[in-house]
């Protein structure tokens, strides 16, 4: 398993999933990751990826990207039910 930092300190990736993205030329990645941190505590994390980099910063989703991120999520239950935990109803 990958470790990464965060701003509560080291975790460890349990699952995660990429969803392509493209705009002309540009091709890229949206990355939702499940991570667990040392204490336990289960965080989510969107970042993007460009050419195997992963970079914060805002990520955005189009209709078809989210479509593609609930396909995605089929295969990572975990990440799937925490993303539902964490779901506001207005």
């Amino acid at each position: 398993m990958t470790t990464t930092q965060t701003p509560w300190g080291k975790a460890t990736a349990l699952e995660e999933v990429a969803i392509p993205q493209r705009n002309g030329d540009r091709r890229f990645s949206t990355v939702v990751q499940l991570l667990e941190a040392a204490d336990g505590q289960e965080l989510v994390r969107f970042s993007y990826s460009t050419g195997g980099a992963v970079r914060r910063g805002p990520v955005t989703l189009r209709d078809r990207d989210l479509e593609r991120l609930r396909e995605a999520l089929t295969g990572a239950p975990r990440l799937r039910r925490a993303l539902k935990r964490g779901a506001m109803t207005a």
